[in-house]
């Protein structure tokens, strides 16, 4: 459960920093004292030297220069000695899109090893070729680093699933802590790097994701979206996040008041926050959502949120500063404003170094020679064998013998891929190269189970042809029967999308303009990628499609292109199969002893940054692949390459499955680490996998609470639950002690501990989870919460004891009436095992705390903190551009109070609304629910503006009793409702 949070608050706050030298750079060194007390004083002098020295800056810039210093691209500014600064290096596991660097297993990866202390490490690695690319490139290569994406996994069809690390709070915090803690380095005083957070905040789905609404009612927004990102910024580790493309009840992120509300109020040093937009986000504003009227007051409005960078129009700030400049002239920011936001950016490149003298550099020896360096490459191996995951394993295939022979299998056994957020990979070991490397080349036999077919133009009969050599040719026709360059393996990837690679050259078909070239290397490409095909099947043959240019393909010229507008344009081909794929691979399986058969999917095609999938399935064809030698053959292993959770149809047909993310170079060696049984699985599930797709709500629903998400809300029957995961060996629990006996009070820790013992015959790894669910509550609260958790490694028939430290205030929960965090006396049971829904001993826990009172509505409260509502007929909206929710009411929707203490018999209730539509409305005060007994009503006039709000009186009678439910209802028109108060 331990996790380390090194980097404290002196190194935030440049406590090490004690004199300026000569011109505009500082001088820094070590600092030494002889007792606590003096270093504090120390540290302090030298906190107000560098602020002193910032507002320094600050005052002899000019206007302009600040401004410049707001946008992604800053400029030098030699006369305040300035260097150029750039935010944003991709580093999610890995450096991206600069060359080559180690590629680690993608973040969903990192989670599924549940072992933060070796997730340090690899932040630290990447870290270090961050600044190795750094160095050797003069500073070019930025050392702010957009990494690592901390969104909660609520629903497995988001495309970038991939890029985060679980779907609960707990434990994504201590993996992205450890991330981070790795990425900052362990100088007391400088920061390696300087990462910020993605996506703040509300951010699972990619379709209309700039004009998707995030509606989290304030208990679920306290207790379960913002605890993924409060540890690392309060750690010090994170410096800021990164404001996402979608809007939160109403308010687009890019605006957020929680940029400064929260994420500075979470920061050891709110000063040394940097907040950034998402790529073209402010743009957004005044385009796709609308939301202000021109680009000044956009800009503005974000500035004083506490957004400090912005990221639009590549390297061009002209935007940007015109924009802010014109906001100055406009009145909407003064001078202060900027100086603010300015101070902000400086105080981050200070923490990196940038006034140091380079011979002071802590991090100067990191130069190119670390990029991919053998321990980094070692490190890559023992992460992707640590994240992999046996799902199934009865009867037990697996660990595979060292004498058996083997036959691997599937589109993914001969190739590895790269996400969107990857590195290039520097060398590749795929699975088939690593049973080989491991068992030996004889016993080891493949076929990728994918067709070889030839395409001939029904009209002319003439075959497409590809060229040789690795640039390849355009695709042509030819009269002559050539299969050496007239072949393509066609691999399906989702129900639509296919590639075709050319085996005259060994490379993918892709467009480049409008021509079909066998030139790519790998699929790749924005949104959708250039070498998807979709075969669209015609009475008398098929018609190619490219997704990307959602064009067909045609013949012109005697060679093809992707023009065709409609599909009657389209050439009409014949399929020609030379090769069954399937076939070939059930002759395969069936001479050997196991089948090991690698399907997954593809991380750029079906769910992907700007795409969420529709289905959980793998591809139809790859489906079939795993069915027939499941049929040819019992011992069959499958081995899942995703991104995601997948639904496998044949699941209870498989004995043994084992589940890997698209774990970068060292796959191939780290699975066959696996399969033959040097090293137990120990990974586990850091999502749920569903049974399917109709298990899931809309995908834009994110109140978890009321649609049944994840494993706090009990989805149901999943087919594997969160933090599952099975072993080569088994572990039996015991001695489960619970303390203190009585009542945990505040300020005190819980400790739960049970022994551990390895009853299996193989060393292996056991993650120890602890969970408890509450009793009676005053609120909605989950049905259980993860609390800690440790993964351990024991030899047979070694015990440990495992231990989990649970603090007073880690039971509070938000309380709505009041608004703030309170810990309620409740009782607990303690549920310990090997996943969430393997649980092996059971205790309990009594917590003390206070009781929520019943609701005085005689002060006034907001809508948006009721108790309950007609989910699917309200909307969570803002209260004004700039801050506050409000609860948007239609006809016939209602809001509910709970507990509402009427023993003062009000005789009027006041309500705060908003509406601009003329037509007729009224709210009703009932008992209880929508048809309950009258307590008053009163019609809504117009306000004008859905921003204008009005007080109305209505005079009730009938209210009187204690802990008596108060429910508000719309009738007519549309309506926001602010506030109620009963006097």
């Amino acid at each position: 459960m331990e996790f380390r949070r090194m980097m404290d608050t002196t190194r935030r706050n440049l406590l090490a920093i004690v004199g300026i030298g000569t011109g505009m750079a500082l001088t820094g060194t070590a600092v030494s004292a002889d007792s606590e007390e003096d270093r504090t004083e120390e540290q302090a002098r030298g906190s107000e030297r560098v602020n002193d020295h910032i507002e320094e800056v600050i005052d002899r810039l000019a206007t302009e220069e600040k401004v410049s210093l707001l946008h992604q691209y800053q400029p030098s500014i030699p006369s305040v000695d300035l260097d150029s600064f750039r935010t944003g290096t991709e580093a999610l596991h890995g450096v991206a899109w600069l060359g080559e660097a180690t590629v680690f297993p993608q973040a969903i990866g990192l989670g599924s090893t549940w072992d933060p202390g070796l997730i340090e490490r690899v932040g630290s690695a990447v870290g270090d070729e961050v600044r190795g690319k750094h160095n050797a490139s003069s500073g070019t290569v930025g050392l702010n680093v957009w990494s690592p994406t901390v969104d909660p996994l609520r629903d497995p069809r988001w495309g970038r699933n991939e890029e985060g690390y679980s779907e609960d709070p707990l434990l994504s915090g201590a993996i992205a802590t450890a991330y981070t803690d790795g990425l900052t380095g362990d100088d007391p005083n400088y920061l390696k790097t300087a990462p910020v957070l993605k996506h703040f905040i509300g951010y699972n789905n990619e379709t209309d994701r700039t004009t998707t609404n995030a509606e989290i009612p304030p208990r679920l927004l306290h207790d379960y979206y913002l605890p993924f990102f409060r540890p690392p910024i309060e750690a010090g580790n994170a410096v800021g996040v990164m404001a996402s493309y979608n809007l939160l009840n109403g308010r687009p992120m890019t605006v957020s008041p929680f940029l400064n509300r929260y994420v500075r109020d979470w920061a050891p040093d709110g000063g040394s926050v940097l907040n950034v937009s998402d790529a073209w986000a402010p743009m957004n504003l005044t385009e796709a959502q609308d939301y202000f009227e021109s680009k000044e007051k956009a800009r503005a409005s974000a500035l004083t949120a506490g957004l400090d960078s912005f990221t639009e129009h590549g390297s061009d700030s002209s935007t940007t500063t015109e924009a802010l400049l014109g906001a100055l002239d406009a009145g909407y920011l003064d001078e202060a404003d900027l100086d603010e936001a300015v101070g902000h950016v400086l105080r981050v490149r200070a923490l990196l170094g940038e006034f140091l003298p380079p011979s002071e550099d802590p991090y100067a020896d990191l130069t190119a020679d670390v990029i991919g360096r053998p321990a980094h490459r070692e490190l890559a191996r023992e992460t992707a064998r640590k994240q992999t995951v046996l799902l199934k394993n009865d009867p037990e295939v697996l660990p595979i013998s060292e004498d058996d022979s083997v036959a691997v299998l599937g589109p993914l056994s001969d190739r590895l891929f790269e996400d969107w957020y990857s590195g290039t990979m520097p060398y590749r070991n795929t699975p088939e190269d690593g049973v080989r490397d491991r068992i030996g080349a004889e016993q080891v036999h493949t076929a990728v189970g994918a067709d070889r077919i030839a395409l001939r133009e029904r009209d002319s009969g003439k075959y497409v042809t590809a060229g040789v050599g690795k640039g390849g040719g355009v695709l042509g026709l030819s009269d002559t029967d050539a299969p050496n360059v007239q072949l393509f393996e066609t691999v399906q990837w989702t129900e639509t999308a296919w590639t075709l690679r050319a085996t005259a050259n060994d490379r993918y078909v892709t467009v480049d303009g409008d021509q079909l070239i066998n030139s790519s290397e790998r699929p790749a490409g924005w949104e959708v990628v250039q070498e998807a095909f979709e075969f669209v099947d015609v009475d008398d043959g098929v018609v190619l499609r490219h997704p990307s240019s959602d064009r067909y393909v045609a013949i012109t010229d005697g060679s093809l292109h992707a023009t065709a507008e409609q599909r009657s344009d389209a050439t009409r081909f014949v399929r020609d199969v030379r090769h069954d794929g399937i076939e070939t691979a059930i002759e395969t399986a069936s001479d050997v002893d196991v089948a090991v058969v690698v399907v997954g999917t593809h991380p750029l095609m079906g769910g992907r940054e700007t795409r969420d999938r529709e289905t959980l399935a793998i591809a139809p064809s790859q489906r079939e692949l795993l069915a027939r030698v499941a049929d040819a053959q019992s011992q069959t292993v499958l081995v899942i390459e995703s991104s995601y959770p997948v639904r496998v149809e044949e699941e209870k047909r498989l004995p043994s499955i084992l589940w890997t993310s698209h774990a970068g170079q060292e796959t191939g060696r780290a699975v066959a680490d696996v399969l033959v049984g040097d090293i137990s699985p120990g990974g586990r599930l850091p999502q749920t996998w569903p049974r399917s797709v109709e298990q899931l709500p809309d995908i834009t629903e994110y109140n978890i609470a009321e649609t049944g998400m994840t494993y706090r809300y009990g989805q149901a029957n999943p087919l594997y639950a969160f933090g599952h995961g099975l072993s080569y060996s088994s572990f039996e629990y015991d001695d489960l002690r619970v303390s203190p006996r009585g009542p945990l009070e505040s300020g005190a820790t819980a400790t739960i501990s049970v022994r551990v013992t390895n009853t299996g015959s193989m060393a292996a790894d056991e993650v120890v989870q602890f969970y408890t669910t509450r009793h009676q509550s005053g609120t909605t609260h989950p049905d259980r919460v993860l609390r800690g958790f440790d993964r351990v490694h024991l030899a047979p028939g070694e015990s440990t004891t495992v231990e989990c430290a649970i603090d007073h205030e880690a039971f509070s929960v938000w309380d709505v009436t009041r608004r703030k965090r309170i810990v309620e006396r409740a009782s607990h049971s303690v549920l310990v095992g090997a996943a969430s829904d393997d649980i092996r001993l059971r205790g309990s826990l009594r917590v003390n705390g206070e009781r929520i009172p019943p609701r005085d509505l005689s002060e006034e409260t907001r809508a948006v903190d009721a108790d309950d509502w007609s989910w699917s007929e309200v909307e969570l909206l803002d209260r004004s551009r700039m801050d506050g929710t409000v609860v948007g009411m239609t006809d016939g929707s209602w809001i509910s109070f709970a507990d509402v203490d009427l023993r003062h018999k009000p005789t009027e209730a006041t309500v705060s609304v908003a509406r601009s539509e003329p037509t007729s409305t009224t709210i009703e005060l009932r008992h209880g629910s929508r048809s309950g007994r009258l307590f008053g009503r009163t019609d809504v006039p117009s306000t004008g503006d859905v921003y204008e709000y009005t007080e109305l009186s209505i005079p009730v009678s009938g209210m009187t009793g204690n802990r008596q439910d108060l429910c508000l209802v719309v009738r007519g028109g549309t309506v926001r409702v602010n506030t109620i108060r009963l006097e």
